[in-house]
């Protein structure tokens, strides 16, 4: 995968991995747009990166995703990568009633990678270097580990099942498809649930920047399914 020249969009990109990469795909030299839900947090992202691009967008709503995608073809044209980043993690107890403000989770982290993925492929098609880039999360894989976020990890498994049957229908039009699989990555995600853990730090934990440049780097060497380990 070419690493500069593109024009990339990254949904959840104010914060945590997505500004990482959106550190790092600046510096070689790329267009970077970022979108996120807190216009405070995309304001001190512009701060922090000179030549970034910000949008506001909660892509758990389907009318600002309509928007968010007119936006992106009417001011940048070239767009050939699309980043599904955004994500949120909640605790769950089962055994009691989960309130509807909860279900963000599905809309997030599911829902919204199909939707924009479904809504970007004809902006993406017959583009140089065209790619659709899932991140999705180890918890998809290590259940275990994730009992007190279930449908965290039940929507990551499902980004994961997805990214497979799309990499292989879009691969004929020329879109590569790229799940990057997280460890526990230093982020603002769940900070609530971190705390009542006692996990806010780990020694299997890793930053944003250094887990965003090891993928960078599997990017570049043509991995499709990018799983990095502690």
């Amino acid at each position: 995968m070419r690493m500069s020249g593109n024009t990339i969009l990254i949904t959840g990109g104010a914060t945590g991995i997505g500004f990482s990469m959106a550190k790092l795909f600046l510096e070689r030299g790329n267009t970077v747009v970022i979108c996120g839900r807190r216009e405070g947090r995309l304001a001190k992202a512009a701060e922090e990166l000179r030549g970034i691009h910000t949008v506001g967008c909660d892509v758990a709503d389907p009318a600002q995703r309509d928007e968010l995608y007119r936006y992106m073809s009417e001011k940048f044209p070239d767009t050939n990568i699309l980043i599904n980043n955004a994500g949120v993690q909640r605790d769950i107890d089962l055994t009691k009633r989960i309130p509807d403000a909860e279900n963000d989770e599905i809309r997030i982290n599911l829902e919204a990678p199909i939707s924009l993925s479904a809504q970007f492929v004809p902006l993406l098609r017959g583009k140089d270097n065209a790619a659709i880039v899932n991140v999705s999360s180890g918890l998809a894989f290590f259940v275990e580990r994730a009992t007190g976020m279930p449908i965290y990890s039940a929507t990551k498994a499902g980004l994961h099942t997805f990214s497979i049957a799309q990499r292989r229908q879009l691969a004929p039009i020329g879109i590569r498809v790229i799940e990057i699989i997280p460890p526990m990555v230093e982020s603002e995600l769940n900070m609530e649930g971190r705390r009542k853990r006692n996990m806010l730090k780990s020694p299997f934990m890793i930053s944003s920047d250094e887990f965003s440049a090891a993928a960078l780097a599997k990017m570049e060497q043509d991995v499709d399914e990018i799983r990095l380990e502690r």
